[in-house]
């Protein structure tokens, strides 16, 4: 199966400072794929390079199998973190001349305005300026606008930022049925609680280079870790002196632990069982979050 983008071995500097290092990774058709990191990573500079925006001062980037070219580009839709809707026009033209520019007839793109804004519950504001909509509803009329066109690739930079939980999820349950058609889905954020919900591979970018990259369930494997949340019928703090545990948080009868790599966790489940009576014990995967930090932490060190 083609990639529906590729990036190898991208790189971009600015005034001779490195944003992006040496980046690489594919986005295959029906899949949702996390690009993650702090702020300042590189996150943005590598998506613009991704939809031409920029070009890369090293490596290249293909679309479709192909190298990215400005009729390829009609094939990819941008939500940018900055939005970039005209304040002083109404959500119908806003919506109308963004779909144009994207290759609709004028009809097709009212048509299809229409359409997105009466599912998100919008179209009573169709007439209105956009400087008059609240910060929630401007970003969804730019989440519209990225879908008006029906792009086979959707690259979305933080779109559930100060969205409040409702809406949040009723834009995550779209960016699902776009996934369900075989659409390839590029989404950003620092968000690690999101990624992990919704993503199935992803690339974690530290300081301009990717640190981890891979699907998620086997970066999860890889790790070799496990967390163990645990809680007792007494105080739980003699298990932080085991050799297992690389990390100890203590809640007095409860405990939340991270055992060391290849650590056997049925080894903790003995010593406890052996002090006190076990309430409850839960084997996890380590979160993204806790990789997030490992691995950023290691690469800063």
């Amino acid at each position: 199966m083609t990639a529906t983008l590729q990036l190898e071995h991208a790189s971009k500097s600015y005034d001779g400072t490195l944003a992006v290092n040496d980046v690489s990774f594919s986005v295959m058709p029906g899949t949702i794929f996390g690009l993650l990191g702090p702020n300042g990573a590189g996150k943005t500079s590598t998506i613009r390079m991704t939809i031409g925006i920029l070009l890369p001062d090293d490596g290249t980037v293909r679309l479709f199998g192909a190298p990215l070219t400005r009729s390829s580009r009609r094939r990819i839709g941008y939500l940018p973190e900055e939005r970039g809707l005209y304040r002083k026009m109404t959500v119908r033209d806003n919506l109308g001349f963004i779909g144009e520019l994207a290759g609709l007839s004028s009809r097709d793109a009212r048509e299809r305005g229409f359409k997105w804004t009466r599912r998100l519950q919008l179209d009573g504001w169709l007439d209105r300026k956009v400087e008059e909509l609240s910060k929630g509803m401007q970003q969804k009329i730019q989440f519209i606008a990225a879908l008006i066109h029906d792009p086979e690739l959707v690259v979305l930079d933080e779109p559930f930022g100060g969205l409040d939980p409702i809406n949040a999820n009723e834009l995550k349950d779209i960016v699902l049925e776009l996934k369900r058609q075989g659409r390839s889905v590029l989404l950003s954020t620092h968000r690690m609680d999101q990624a992990e919900k919704l993503c199935d591979e992803m690339c974690l970018i530290n300081r301009g280079r990717a640190v981890l990259n891979g699907k998620l369930r086997a970066l999860k494997a890889g790790t070799g870790k496990h967390s163990i949340s645990i809680e007792l019928d007494g105080p739980a703090d003699f298990l932080a002196a085991s050799p297992l545990v690389e990390h100890f948080n203590n809640f007095g009868n409860a405990a939340e632990l991270t055992l060391h790599s290849e650590a056997d966790s049925q080894e903790i489940l003995r010593t406890a069982m052996a002090r006190a009576r076990v309430l409850r014990y839960e084997v996890r995967e380590p979160s993204l979050e806790e990789i997030f930090i490992n691995v950023v932490g290691r690469s800063d060190g």
